[in-house]
């Protein structure tokens, strides 16, 4: 067992084991809970939804997410948003990563939905399972496994995870042993959303809405080193109210335009707004708007930040954003997109659209060449930060800036 996974296995002992010895209720349909009801509690881990091809009948999947805030009475959200029929999950379970695909003695215990161990989930819905007794550590590897009996047509999921998870095939969700979880997948499936209620009152999370550098691409697989990761990790430390970070990163994803994924501006509500205990956003978007000719002006990259800014003011939360790093070197950066950059860079310094600003340019850019990444922190491809280039990034957020009330 790797001490990072150990630690958080030995923290908690064995994951809700308040629920060791109540009797498996009887496997019955459940109805989906209300859809647009966001539960109490706070959001742990997050990843957006996405089209992921076609789903496999009697396919399980063992995946493994990285909590943020730690807490009771945990809460898994399923997705079937892109789906064309509805999703049938027929058995669920969670607990703490042991080491691969095992997980630690004593921590799996099955999810209910309404009571009952099988649910619906209908096409273009979502289902929170119901909470589950007892405690779930901070920064540590949990672990969802699911089957998914007659899934067919498009799967609900989010591709680029930077986390190894596996698949077998069969029932084995309630299995401890990794054993017949053979295969592997850069993907999570079927999940979205987790959630738990934390120890200290008034605790909050931050939801970062952007796009691949968000989304971790350049930082090392496995070790959980996406600057959300470091922010996780720093606000833990600290001890701040806001402790809950959700990644809402899409890997090419835009604010305007739908493409990979749908659009900042089309999915806000869904992945962000929707998320329990969000109180700040962190918008950090629009490199993939501005590059590579698109058309897209700086008049039009910074309507769609204030249209992300009242939307989110409305719904009570607080905004910071970052501004757009530098990317001379990548292949799709000219001048005239760099021209844009500046100008929407200039926007979000002096703006009062926002609650505060961060300012992710300063930090990621040489100073002999300001148009590029610096090249300690340069992943390789003059525009994604490596990992010290992430943490970098994380350690530039002001702390007090998250613990925002509107």
């Amino acid at each position: 067992m790797s001490g990072r996974t150990g630690r958080g296995v030995r923290a908690a002992a064995a994951l809700l084991t308040a629920v060791a010895c109540q009797s498996a209720p009887a496997a019955r349909a459940a109805p989906l809970p209300d859809s647009a009801t966001r539960p109490s509690g706070v959001v742990t881990w997050a990843a957006s939804a996405d089209r992921m091809g076609e789903g496999t009948a009697g396919q399980g999947y063992r995946l493994v997410v990285r909590t943020s805030v730690g807490g009771s009475d945990l809460r898994v959200r399923f997705t079937n948003t892109f789906g064309d029929r509805p999703l049938t999950l027929d058995s669920v379970y969670a607990g703490l990563r042991g080491q691969g695909a095992a997980l630690g003695a004593g921590s799996n215990r099955p999810l209910t939905f309404g009571g009952a161990r099988t649910v619906s989930v209908p096409a273009g819905g979502v289902a929170w399972s119901d909470p589950l007794p007892g405690n779930v550590p901070a920064g540590t590897d949990l672990v969802v496994s699911l089957r998914t009996p007659d899934a067919a047509g498009p799967a609900t999921g989010h591709w680029m995870a930077m986390q190894t998870s596996y698949t077998g095939q069969g029932d084995h969700t309630a299995e401890e042993s990794g054993a017949d979880w053979t295969q592997t997948t850069g993907s999570w499936w079927y999940i979205d959303s987790v959630a738990v209620r934390p120890a200290r009152p008034g605790s909050g999370a931050v939801a970062a809405l952007g796009d691949s550098i968000t989304d971790g691409w350049q930082s090392t697989t496995d070790l959980d080193r996406r600057w959300p990761d470091y922010l996780a990790r720093r606000l833990n430390a600290a001890g701040r109210p806001v402790q809950g970070v959700a990644n809402e990163g899409i890997s090419g994803n835009k604010v305007l335009a739908d493409g990979a994924g749908q659009a900042a501006l089309h999915r806000l509500d869904r992945d962000v707004l929707s998320q329990p205990g969000v109180r700040t956003v962190f918008l950090f978007e629009g490199v993939n708007d501005l590059k590579a000719d698109t058309g897209v002006t700086a008049a039009d990259l910074i309507a769609g930040y204030r249209e992300i800014a009242r939307r989110a003011h409305a719904a009570g939360t607080c905004v910071v954003a970052a501004t757009v790093g530098p990317f001379k070197g990548w292949s799709e950066w000219d001048p005239d997109a760099e021209a844009v950059r500046q100008e929407v860079n200039g926007f979000l310094r002096g703006s009062g659209d926002f609650d505060a600003v961060t300012d992710f340019d300063r930090v990621l850019r040489s100073p002999y060449d300001p148009e590029r990444v610096l090249p300690f922190f340069d992943g390789g491809d003059h525009l994604h930060p490596n990992d010290k280039g992430m943490r970098a990034m994380a350690d530039a957020v002001d702390l007090d800036s998250l613990d925002c009330t509107r």
